[in-house]
């Protein structure tokens, strides 16, 4: 099995964990991941190609977010809370609690369905 890259928490860079958590469906998956814990890929309901998951999933690993634990024929997403608070304090919990405030669903089509729906 091929071994999943997971940056050291002092190769952490801010360009690339603003890059990570610019997406609506990244920012969605890690404000999940932070309500409810841990989770596999194939628990959040998003509307979108579990290839398109696949590849957001990668991108929170590879800018170090996320850690991804393969079980079986699962990939286990967890939050690197520890590592981005010691590299940037605070950050992690100032962009979660902007995005939380905010509409649910902003920006990946569930507003403009409930939207639909109403009318």
């Amino acid at each position: 099995m091929k071994q999943l890259h997971h940056p050291d928490r002092n190769d952490i860079q801010l360009a690339s964990v603003l890059y990570a958590l610019s997406d609506p469906v990244r920012l969605y998956v890690v404000s999940e991941i932070r309500k409810h814990g841990a989770q596999a890929c194939n628990c959040f309901k998003v509307p979108i190609a579990k290839s398109t998951l696949t590849h957001h999933s990668r991108t929170l690993r590879e800018a170090g977010v996320v850690y991804t634990q393969v079980q079986g024929t699962q990939r286990i997403l967890s939050l690197r809370t520890e590592d981005l608070d010691e590299r940037f304090p605070g950050l992690l919990d100032s962009i979660l609690m902007a995005y939380e405030m905010s509409e649910p669903g902003e920006g990946f089509g569930e507003q403009e369905q409930v939207t639909e729906e109403q009318g």
